[in-house]
């Protein structure tokens, strides 16, 4: 170790501890500065860094984070002005805040006591680990759409009219949601797949594993049977779990999700499924098993939650239309949600009901949270009636599409030999299968060199079938992607099979 640098400094140069803590900070609003400084707080508020200890010089730092040296004396100078650094000429920079031992470990007759405290659904739910998303996107975080790209500025002049036009909007609004939102889905969706439904078949809600929730409490019982596709959401199986629904995990294949009835013939209550680009794997399920799909919840009284998460972004053929508009049975829920077409931070997804479930969903839909925010409703019903959705669809498709041919080539030139692509046709993110039991390691080793690689065994409910990976492109800029893409060809080098 160099002298006179701490620890965690010298780690810091082996692997690239402050430029994984500036890629976890990056946002549309943020300078590369507010990254830095966003970046070094973390570091310090955690634990990670603590007082007296020195941080890299800047020229060091600038040259791990790829950023000019002006914008680091700029950060540091900004962290020195909060009281986080303390500045020596000569000497270095270090940290000038103490923030105290971490608390201790709860003892295992705390933990014992707590988790006795819970209900039995509310046990289910803390153990199932919840279904928290990353804050922000980094190489190859999955399910990031690209914010920097959004038209800020429009949106800025919608929600401004719509403020000056109707106070109405700051009071409580209807639990099913706002009429102009309503109809302009089921306008898009009857245009752009085929869903068949009317205004008040639609219900807006703020995101989809809300949809998942109320779905769960109204259509299964403790007990009752579910099928959902293996690998899968797990949000999904969160959801059912938590509702104690007896989750039975269907495979997947290169038509879809099998349809394999049980032997002692149970029937499921629910079947959860990702037709138009499966989670994880990517794959569409073929007409002839939608087919068959909808004909068997028909037959046995089952309904089926048609999760299109992402279809706006097909690139490569055009998409199937969805399987609600095949339903002459009315057993198809369909379920869309604007976080990757817009932003996550919209809060806004929608359900189509069949006709016999809208009242009970809109009840229950109240009991839960009441209704959605009634600005960003209307405001969301302004941009896609006067077109800018639709315009905004077709620009990121073709710059998404872009970003991924670039991750498919630098994958074919430098790694291919062991990360097979899948599923590439749609989507922020495709899956790569790794060496058979190389997984985890080849994620270990991937996270020391700053790059976030999901990984796809976690998405079984039984024993895992396939090592792989989801690698999101979406939100990475052309250079990011090559430089993770590099850093990936350094583990392949390193843990050779």
């Amino acid at each position: 170790m160099e002298h006179g640098i701490s620890p965690i400094a010298a780690r810091g140069r082996r692997t690239p501890v402050w430029f994984a803590l500036f890629q976890s900070h990056a946002g549309p609003a943020r300078s590369l500065r507010d990254r830095i400084c966003a970046a070094v707080r973390d570091a310090v508020q955690s634990g990670r860094v603590g007082h007296g200890e020195r941080l890299p010089a800047s020229r060091i730092m600038a040259r791990d984070l790829k950023v000019s040296r002006i914008t680091v004396e700029a950060a540091y100078a900004q962290l020195e002005a909060e009281g986080y650094l303390r500045r020596r000429v000569g000497d270095g920079t270090f940290v000038n805040v103490d923030v105290g031992p971490h608390p201790p470990a709860v003892k295992p007759v705390a933990r014992r006591r707590e988790a006795a405290s819970w209900s039995v659904r509310g046990g289910r739910i803390v153990r199932g680990g919840g279904c928290i998303d990353p804050m922000s996107a980094m190489a190859f975080s999955a399910g990031f759409p690209d914010l920097t790209e959004f038209p800020l500025d429009t949106w800025r002049r919608l929600t401004a009219r719509r403020l000056r036009r109707a106070g109405a909007a700051l009071g409580y609004g209807d639990p099913a949601g706002e009429p102009a939102l309503r109809a302009a889905i089921a306008r898009y969706l009857a245009q752009s797949r085929g869903v068949r439904c009317s205004p008040e078949q639609v219900l807006v809600l703020t995101s989809s594993q809300q949809a998942l929730n109320l779905a769960a409490t109204l259509l299964t019982d403790p007990g009752d049977i579910v099928w959902l596709e293996e690998p899968g959401y797990r949000g999904a199986q969160t959801a059912l779990a938590a509702m104690g629904a007896r989750l039975m995990p269907l495979p997947v294949d290169r038509e879809g999700m099998i349809l394999r009835a049980p032997r002692d013939g149970a029937a499921p209550r629910l079947i959860y499924v990702t037709p138009s680009h499966q989670y994880p794997t990517g794959v569409t399920l073929s007409l002839p098993r939608r087919l068959a799909l909808i004909e068997y919840a028909h037959r046995h009284g089952a309904w089926i939650v048609e999760d299109d998460y992402d279809s706006e972004f097909q690139y490569d053929a055009s998409p199937l239309p969805a399987m609600q508009g095949l339903d002459a049975h009315d057993r198809v829920i369909y379920l869309g949600t604007f976080t990757k077409v817009l932003f996550p931070g919209l809060r806004l997804a929608y359900l189509v009901l069949p006709p016999a479930l809208v009242s009970g969903f809109v009840t229950a839909r109240s009991a839960h949270d009441g209704h959605s925010a009634r600005l960003s409703q209307l405001v969301t019903a302004d941009f896609m009636e006067e077109g800018y959705f639709a315009a905004h669809v077709r620009r990121m498709r073709r710059l998404y599409q872009q970003r991924r041919d670039l991750l498919l080539d630098e994958i074919g030139r430098h790694i291919g030999d062991w990360c097979r692509p899948t599923g590439t046709g749609a989507g922020l993110q495709f899956t790569v299968t790794l060496p058979r039991g190389r997984e985890a390691a080849l994620t270990r080793a991937a996270a020391q060199v700053g790059v976030e690689t999901p990984g796809l065994s976690g998405r079984f409910l039984s024993r895992p079938r396939l090592d792989g990976w989801m690698l999101g492109f979406a939100a990475l800029p052309e250079a990011a992607i090559v430089e993770g893409v590099r850093r990936l060809a350094q583990v392949r080098v390193a843990h050779r099979p």
